[in-house]
């Protein structure tokens, strides 16, 4: 009986220091910044308030096809509980292709180029006692091609992350 008793109360310590020692999160990133709906999106704690972000995001549509990966620097700052707000800056690459021609609305001469971009980032998140993360962000982009028209794009979206 000993023996159970010390081996359960080991394995109760084993899962909360597990539990404490969480430093990734994957899951679902999803907004609208014209037409990047959704994004797989990794998240890495590098210390006790800072973390590495990357995003894979794709687009297929009507009138176009793209995907842009986007990797962003994070400070994280606890407000109460489980609740964080965070703000971050980062970068990314991407390539587009036009379906069926060009739309009229696009001005360019090109059916298809790359794109690089500059990323701010600001939001919260509520980290649950269980390993689900669930998080709200704004991050406008500013372009460098002529991928869009204007060169700006504010992306509002609603994270959802797995945390192992």
């Amino acid at each position: 009986m000993k023996k159970l008793l010390l081996t359960a109360l080991m394995l109760g310590g084993l899962a909360f220091s597990a539990q404490a020692q969480e430093k990734n999160a994957l899951g679902l990133r999803l907004g609208d910044n014209d037409g990047f709906g959704g994004e797989i999106s990794y998240q890495r704690k590098l210390s006790s308030n800072n973390r590495l972000e990357l995003d894979l995001g794709w687009r297929d549509s009507r009138n176009y096809d793209a995907i842009k990966l986007t990797g962003l620097y994070q400070w994280v700052w606890n407000i109460e509980g489980g609740f964080n707000w965070y703000a971050g800056v980062g970068g990314g690459l991407g390539s587009w292709e036009f379906n069926d021609g060009v739309p009229d609305y696009y001005d360019g001469n090109d059916d298809s180029g790359v794109f690089a971009f500059v990323a701010g980032d600001i939001g919260i998140e509520y980290n649950f006692d269980i390993p689900l993360q669930l998080s709200l962000d704004f991050r406008p982009e500013l372009y460098f091609n002529d991928f869009r028209n204007d060169n700006f794009a504010g992306d509002i979206a609603l994270g959802v992350r797995f945390k192992f």
